[in-house]
C-alpha cells in the first residue's frame, strides 16, 4: 500500500508584530485542519511574528516575546503537526526559524540556509545561516522543511534528497512583482526535477507597507505539473493529499492577468496598509487626470466608497473638462466630493512674495506654488479627520522628478509610487471594461499637471512610451545608457532621462512609502546616493 499524507496550507494575512493575533490565525488555521482531516499544517515564514519584522529583530525582547509564543502554541497541539516560522535567537546568534510543534512540545526544528540579501531583502543585516536539513515523519512520510530562499539554490535540496525525505515542505513571505509566480515554478521545477521529490509551496497574503504578498501557493508534481493551487491575493486554507510520490489532483486556481494582478496587488496594499495602521479612510486631490482618477478607483475597491474623500482643487487654469470630469467620477463611485479652489490661496502668496520676486519673471516657481497649496489643505483634512492622503504620483514621475515636494508628493502613501505612465493607462482600461468608473475623457485627453495655460505634460517629458522603456532598462535591469542607445533609442533622450533620474533621488527620499510592483522599486531595493559625481560612460 502506498503511503499517504494529508497536509494543510493555511495562506494567511499576518501583521507584523502582532503575535496574539497572529497565533490566533494559526489556531483557527489549526482546527480548520484538523476537521478537514490534516494530519500537517503549513504556516508562512516567519508566520508567529509576520514578515518583513525589519530592526525589530535587533531588539533582543523581540525574540524572547516569539520564543514564548510559540512554546504556548506547542502546548496547545495534538497529532496535528503544525509548522511556524519564528525569528530565533541562540545566545548572541539568530536565524530564520521553524519549528514542528506536535504532542504539546517542538518535535523539530528548522534554520534558513540561504539568507537572501537583493531586491527587497535584507536578511543577512539580522540573521545567520543555519547548516543542517530538517526531516519530520508523520504517518510514515518523510517531510523535508525549506524556508523560502532555500529553495531558490540547489544545495538545501539536495541536502533532503540524501536524507531520503519523501516530500519537499517550503513556508515562503515571497512578495510579489509583476509575473513572479512564474520565477517560482521556474525555481520549483529544477528543484523537482534535480530531487525527484514533489514540492509543496505555502505562501504569504497581503499587504506590509510597500510590499505585497500574493498569496498562490502550490502544489508541484516530480515532473513539474501544478497539481494544486491556492488563489492569489485571498486568504485561503487548502487541504492537499499526497499519494506516495504524486499529489492527487485537486483545484487550479488560474493566475490573473498582468492588469488584474497589478490592480489587485494595488488594492491589496491600499487596504492593508490602511487597515492594519488603523486610518479611519483616505483622502485624494481628484484633478480630474488619470493618475489621480485611477488612484480614487482603486482606493474605492480597497476601502468602500465611504470611507473616500475626493477634493477638487482647481486654479485658473484648471479645464472646465477636468472640473467636470472630476465631478463625474466622484458621482459614478459615491464618494463624498468637495471643490475648494485655490486662486484665493495663490493671491495671498502673490503678494506675500511680490517684493522678494521684484524684477524676476513667473517660472515653474509659480507652478509649484499651486501644488504645494493643494497640498496644505490635504494635510489640514488629513489632521482635522484623521483620515490619510493617498497621494497620485505615477513611477514615471518619481523616476524623473516630475513632481512637487511638499506638493503633489505630500501624502502618506504612494498607492501609484511603483506604476509606469504606461501602465496607468492600462489598468485603467482595465478598470472600466469591469465597471465604467473614470470618464472616457481622463484618458484619452493628453496628459497635463495644469499648471500654465496649454500645458501638457510632453513639454517637459519624452513621450511615455519611450520614457519608460528607458527607466525599466536603466533601473530595473541596470542596462548603462550604452546599451539602451544601443538598442535603437536616441542617445540625446537617454542622457536626459538618466540624468533626470539620478538628479531626483532627493526628492524620492522624502517621498511616501508605496506599494511594490516591478521587480525594482523606489523604495527598500532602491538606494542610490543623492551625492554622487559618477557618469555613466556613453
Amino acid at each position: 500500500m502506498k503511503t499517504s499524507l494529508a497536509i494543510a496550507v493555511a495562506q494567511f494575512n499576518p501583521v507584523v508584530g502582532d503575535l496574539s493575533g497572529n497565533v490566533a490565525q494559526i489556531r483557527a488555521a489549526m482546527a480548520a485542519a484538523e476537521a478537514d482531516g490534516a494530519r500537517v499544517l503549513l504556516t508562512p515564514e516567519l508566520s508567529i511574528c509576520g514578515y518583513p519584522p525589519e530592526d525589530l529583530l535587533l531588539r533582543p525582547d523581540f525574540y524572547d516575546s516569539c520564543r514564548q509564543a510559540v512554546e504556548a502554541l506547542a502546548e496547545t497541539t495534538g497529532e496535528l503537526a503544525v509548522v511556524v516560522g519564528y525569528p530565533e535567537a541562540a545566545g548572541e546568534t539568530c536565524y530564520n526559524a521553524a519549528a514542528v510543534l506536535r504532542h504539546g512540545r517542538i518535535v523539530a526544528h528548522y534554520r534558513k540556509q540561504r539568507l537572501p540579501n537583493y531586491e527587497v531583502f535584507d536578511e543577512v543585516r539580522y540573521f545567520n545561516e543555519g547548516d543542517a536539513s530538517c526531516v519530520f515523519e508523520v504517518d510514515g512520510v518523510r517531510c523535508g522543511l525549506l524556508i523560502c530562499a532555500d529553495l531558490w539554490g540547489e544545495a538545501p535540496t539536495k541536502g533532503l534528497a540524501e536524507a531520503g525525505v519523501d516530500v519537499i515542505l517550503v513556508i515562503n513571505a515571497s512578495p510579489c512583482h509583476v509575473g513572479k509566480q512564474q520565477d517560482r515554478y521556474r525555481v520549483a521545477r529544477a528543484r523537482a526535477e534535480e530531487s525527484g521529490l514533489p514540492v509543496l509551496y505555502a505562501n504569504m497574503v497581503g499587504g506590509q507597507d510597500e510590499l505585497v504578498f500574493d498569496g498562490a501557493s502550490f502544489a508541484l508534481q516530480v515532473d513539474g505539473t501544478i497539481a494544486w493551487q491556492a488563489p492569489a491575493f485571498a486568504a485561503h486554507a487548502s487541504v492537499v493529499r499526497l499519494v506516495g510520490s504524486a499529489w492527487l489532483p485537486a483545484t487550479v486556481t488560474p493566475l490573473p492577468g498582468v492588469e488584474e494582478e497589478a490592480y489587485t496587488a494595488l488594492v491589496t496594499g491600499v487596504r492593508d496598509y490602511l487597515g492594519k495602521n488603523g486610518f479611519p479612510g483616505a483622502i485624494i486631490g481628484l484633478s480630474g487626470g488619470i493618475d489621480s482618477a485611477l488612484t480614487l478607483a482603486v482606493a474605492v475597491d480597497a476601502l468602500g466608497a465611504d470611507k473616500v474623500r475626493a477634493v477638487m482643487m482647481p486654479s485658473p487654469y484648471t479645464a472646465q473638462m477636468s472640473l467636470d470630469d472630476a465631478a463625474e467620477m466622484a458621482r459614478r463611485l459615491g464618494v463624498r466630493y468637495d471643490v475648494l479652489p485655490i486662486e484665493p490661496a495663490m493671491k495671498v502668496f502673490g503678494g506675500m512674495l511680490a517684493e522678494q520676486f521684484a524684477g524676476l519673471p513667473e517660472d515653474t516657481t509659480e507652478e509649484n506654488l499651486q501644488s504645494r497649496i493643494r497640498g496644505m489643505l490635504l494635510m489640514a483634512l488629513s489632521n482635522k479627520t484623521g483620515s490619510i492622503v493617498l497621494t497620485t504620483g505615477n513611477k514615471s514621475e518619481m523616476a524623473t522628478g516630475y513632481a512637487t515636494l511638499y506638493g503633489d508628493m505630500a501624502g502618506g502613501f504612494a498607492v501609484l509610487k511603483d506604476v509606469y505612465k504606461t501602465l496607468v493607462y492600462r489598468l485603467s482600461t482595465w478598470r472600466n471594461a469591469r465597471g465604467a468608473v473614470i470618464p472616457e475623457n481622463i484618458i484619452t485627453r493628453p496628459p497635463s499637471a495644469e499648471l500654465k495655460p496649454d500645458q501638457v505634460d510632453q513639454d517637459s517629458l519624452p513621450p511615455y512610451a519611450i520614457l519608460d522603456a528607458i527607466i525599466e532598462a536603466y533601473m530595473e535591469r541596470d542596462e548603462s545608457p550604452r546599451e539602451i542607445i544601443a538598442q535603437g533609442y536616441d542617445a540625446a533622450v537617454v542622457q536626459r532621462t538618466v540624468g533626470m533620474l539620478k538628479r531626483n533621488e532627493y526628492k524620492r527620499r522624502q517621498s511616501p512609502v508605496g506599494i511594490r510592483l516591478t521587480r525594482r522599486a523606489f523604495g527598500k531595493d532602491w538606494r542610490f546616493p543623492i551625492t554622487a559625481r559618477y557618469q555613466d560612460p556613453y
